[in-house]
């Protein structure tokens, strides 16, 4: 279960930083990496590849002088591309990875050796998500480094299994890097996505609530007053399940009890620019069932360091809860 030199250089805390939809923008992704946080973004975040490369050249410039100025490593960034045939941008936007030799590119949507042949041509390292063992198996076979193990409870486009089940199944046959997904939003749960096997836990939730993140203040209130419960579970959205938060589904008048069955996958609002009429997903919002442990919006370095301070003290509590069963040593 080793983590790749890539991922784990300069890293202060076990973790990534998922890449949100709207959400996620340099300024989260410049923070999270100083603060020793893996800093992710979706590329479909810009509204052109254009835009895409403008906010790489944004983000290296800004790590490159954090490093010279204060002569530490800050954690490295990484992309999301979706790899569907929906995505008209998949193979621009991926050129341009290979252009800056991107160090993460997370895959989702579709695990294609293309695409990880690309990335690895100049050292660079895919994760893939998936949401059950059958995925699993498919993106280790197209060769990727790592699997994100998106459990039940996952903002956005979850799965169902328990993240025992999930993990333990995984581990039966991959050895590569291992990020655990699923209502991730202390430190202790960093904790213990490592005690079940995670090498990395991966948290979006939690990132929606702060400073440097780009979703509005009312979407922030609305996650810092729901609890697990709050979250819905629906294919009705775009055809594949994802959560989000009901109240935003009722606002927009797409609660599912009123919705028909999508009869095909349609990423089609995801798809296009944020700029250009996606008023419903503007206002659909997605979260986890992690919300119930989040009640504001910190700065980035300080959210990081209470992360760092709970898993730390995670595991002193675990060692000394331990010891009675280790013949107290």
């Amino acid at each position: 279960m080793s983590v790749s030199e890539t991922l784990t250089a300069g890293l202060k805390l076990p973790a990534i930083a998922a890449p949100m939809f709207l959400v996620s923008g340099p300024e989260l992704v410049i923070n999270t990496c100083k603060a020793g946080v893996v800093g992710t973004f979706p590329a479909l975040n810009q509204r052109t590849s254009e835009g895409f490369e403008a906010w790489l050249l944004e983000i290296e410039a800004a790590l490159q002088a954090f490093e010279a100025q204060t002569g530490e490593k800050p954690a490295p960034y990484g992309v999301n591309l979706i790899v569907h045939h929906s995505n008209p941008r998949v193979k621009e936007d991926l050129a341009i990875c290979v252009k800056h030799r991107v160090p993460l590119v997370i895959t989702s949507l579709g695990a294609n050796r293309e695409v990880v042949e690309a990335v690895h041509s100049y050292g660079g390292k895919v994760i893939h998500d998936v949401i059950n063992l059958r995925h699993a198996r498919k993106a280790a076979e197209a060769g990727v480094d790592g699997l994100i193990a998106v459990a039940a409870g996952a903002g956005g486009h979850a799965g169902t299994l328990s993240p025992f089940a999930l993990v333990n199944e995984i581990r039966e046959f991959f050895d590569g890097t291992l990020v655990l997904a699923g209502a991730l939003s202390k430190g202790s749960d960093i904790a213990a996505a490592q005690l079940m096997g995670a090498d990395l836990a991966y948290l979006g939730t939690r990132f929606i609530n702060t400073r440097e993140s780009r979703a509005g203040s009312e979407y922030q209130a609305m996650v810092n007053a729901a609890k697990a419960a709050d979250i819905v579970y629906t294919p009705k959205i775009s055809g594949v399940a994802a959560n989000f938060l009901r109240e935003s589904l009722a606002r927009a008048g797409m609660l599912p009890e009123n919705l028909d069955e999508k009869k095909h996958v349609d990423f089609g609002a995801e798809l296009q620019a944020p700029e250009e009429g996606q008023k419903a997903w503007k206002d659909i919002w997605s979260a986890g069932q992690g919300v119930g442990s989040i009640s504001d919006a910190p700065p980035v370095a300080e959210l990081v360091a209470r992360l760092r301070a709970e898993y730390c003290g995670a595991i002193e509590e675990l060692e000394s809860r331990s010891r009675c069963f280790r013949g107290g040593e």
